[in-house]
């Protein structure tokens, strides 16, 4: 199998790449991240300048007409710089929605996203719910031609800056049926939307969203009403490729540092990288890396295909990225000494957010036994 990139792919990776050196040097983005809405609009308004708002959707659709290996390029580049604008739930949550929703949807509300001009956040886990796409107590309640939401939403991330929210609600069925699910689009500035939004560990922002008495329209509902859940799993199951390559791409920023300081640092008059141990330890990270990028090739090339190839292939990914994430980011940190997690070196900082890629769309325990179901 061929898997060298085209042309038009490796131009894709090289914009990318001048981007995140220009816009996300290290001591830019602890600007950025400590600023008091947590991101800079302007980068986000280049980003959409630049066609990378656009690359997913297909000409029809005012896009580029890209997939998911597109999607994977820019979003492990964007891992090297830790990028924390909302790439992943505007583009890639709201927007592989929006691809699957009526015309009217579309024409709607993607020229917004690739135009930059609004912003999304996907709201779907519960405080109860764990990893559980499933279980949902979000209510929402025909109301003549529309529907009245109930509930609330918990860990939203880029909530504080979302225009518009991707909501799963229960419409039928009990709290864990896999049946009775409905999604709908909800401005966050309709009335009954509250929102209490607070930093993450990893410098992005979340939100906590409540839903109190919430109108929406018949024309918000994406799919089809009850049977919502097979089209969210098919957009987590996206979301997990995408957030493998930003891993990737954190990881491989880990091994390079490490690597480089073990030239330099000096012990017993000679460089700490001539010590055999470390050397077998950063050849271990290289390899983690490595294996992560395979599987990651893996997952993005199996997206169209079944259900339970598609359900297993992103599994098998988040476990790799999940364990490999943890082992590079670990030994990264120890072979820089204890000024490894401090907040002036960006080790830590890759280390934290492949802790948060661990924990998203389900951790290495949850995905195992998905991954055992499924076979």
């Amino acid at each position: 199998m061929d898997f060298s990139f085209s042309e038009e792919q490796n131009l894709l990776r090289n914009t990318v790449e001048r981007f995140v050196q220009e816009n996300y040097e290290f001591e830019k983005r602890r600007k950025i991240v400590a600023a008091d809405n947590g991101w800079n609009r302007d980068t986000w308004t280049q980003i959409a300048e630049l066609g990378l708002l656009a690359a997913p959707f297909s000409e029809e659709q005012g896009g580029l007409g890209g997939g998911p290996i597109d999607t994977m390029l820019v979003m492990e580049e964007f891992g090297k710089g830790l990028v924390v604008d909302p790439y992943l739930p505007t583009v890639v949550q709201a927007g592989g929605f929006l691809r699957r929703g009526t015309a009217a949807q579309i024409e709607e509300h993607i020229p917004g996203i690739i135009g930059g001009e609004s912003v999304w956040a996907f709201a779907y886990a519960e405080p109860q719910s764990r990893y559980n796409l499933a279980d949902v107590t979000t209510t929402a309640k025909k109301d003549g031609d529309g529907f009245v939401i109930n509930g609330s939403k918990a860990v939203v991330l880029a909530g504080p800056w979302a225009d518009k929210l991707i909501v799963t609600a229960r419409t039928a069925g009990g709290q864990r049926d896999a049946n009775g699910i409905t999604v709908f689009i909800v401005d966050k500035g309709a009335t009954g939307v509250s929102t209490r939004d607070y930093p993450t560990v990893d410098g992005s922002r979340a939100s906590e969203i409540t839903f109190e008495n919430v109108k929406v329209g018949a024309d918000a509902v994406i799919g089809d009403v009850d049977n919502g859940l097979p089209l969210v799993e098919l957009i987590s199951d996206e979301s997990i490729a995408a957030l493998s390559a930003e891993a990737c791409g954190c990881m491989k920023m880990l091994v390079d540092d490490t690597v480089e300081y073990c030239k330099t640092r000096k012990q017993f008059g000679v460089p700490i990288g001539k010590f055999q141990v470390l050397q077998h330890r950063m050849v271990d990270m290289f390899m983690n890396h490595e294996q992560s990028v395979s599987i990651t090739y893996m997952v993005n090339l199996k997206l169209g295909e079944d259900e339970a190839e598609r359900k297993k292939a992103a599994s098998a990914a988040k476990v790799q990225i999940g364990k490999a994430g943890r082992f590079v980011g670990q030994q990264a940190v120890q072979l820089h000494g204890g000024m490894g997690m401090t907040d002036e070196l960006r080790v830590g900082h890759y280390f934290k957010r492949l802790t948060m890629i661990d924990t998203q769309l389900g951790n290495v325990d949850f995905h195992l036994k998905r991954y055992a179901d499924a076979a």
